[in-house]
């Protein structure tokens, strides 16, 4: 198993404070996707999501905002939550705190929200300091590795439904570089799960 499919408690520490999974009693999924909107891969997983009539949480780079409205506003008008997921996809660990948190300003500057989720899952303690007096820090307890294209898009879905329980936040990509893993394991995974009597829902705070 990927060490981060299911993230260690060293690293659940280190954030305390943020959102990882949401209620475990109740069998409900919290679906995420990370990095667009990118046209031929926000719209797909979107039009599976309106198949389905689920809704899910999309944690936006702030460019790819400026550069597709149009499916931003899609993901809106279709019942969708948004979060920040920085203007630019910078890598926390490698910026200083003054560095991140514009970034991080800046994509506030171009759509509003309460949620906030850290490019790869990387910020330094100082960033997460402030972030978390400001927003809800979203994380995930099921990493899909629809991203890596040494996995099989079988396997990305075999991960999900694996690790995934009540109250998961699962995230995949709506990048170019998840499409194929992506779409595969989507349809797939909620077919299961509602199968197994889960319902899903967007993040709301």
């Amino acid at each position: 198993m990927p060490l981060m499919v299911r993230p260690p408690q060293l690293f659940r520490r280190l954030y305390n404070g943020a959102v990882w999974r949401m209620d475990r009693n109740e069998k409900k999924i919290y679906l995420t996707f990370d990095d667009g909107p990118v046209p031929g891969v926000t719209t797909a997983a979107l039009s599976v999501l309106k198949q389905h009539d689920i809704r899910a949480t999309f944690f936006c780079v702030g460019e790819n905002v400026q550069k597709h409205p149009e499916i931003f506003q899609q993901i809106i008008a279709e019942g969708h939550s948004v979060g920040n997921h920085t203007m630019h996809h910078v890598d926390g660990w490698k910026l200083s705190w003054r560095d991140y948190m514009r970034d991080v300003k800046e994509c506030s500057a171009v759509f509003s929200t309460q949620l906030f989720r850290p490019p790869y899952g990387h910020m330094r303690r100082s960033h997460f300091s402030t972030l978390s007096r400001r927003c809800k820090v979203i994380m995930w307890d099921v990493l899909t590795y629809d991203f890596d294209k040494t996995y099989a898009p079988e396997h990305c879905l075999e991960l999900a439904l694996m690790h995934s329980r009540a109250g998961s936040i699962v995230v995949f990509h709506d990048s170019e570089k998840a499409k194929d893993r992506m779409l595969y394991a989507l349809p797939r995974y909620i077919d299961v799960k509602k199968e197994r009597g889960y319902t899903f829902e967007a993040l709301k705070f």
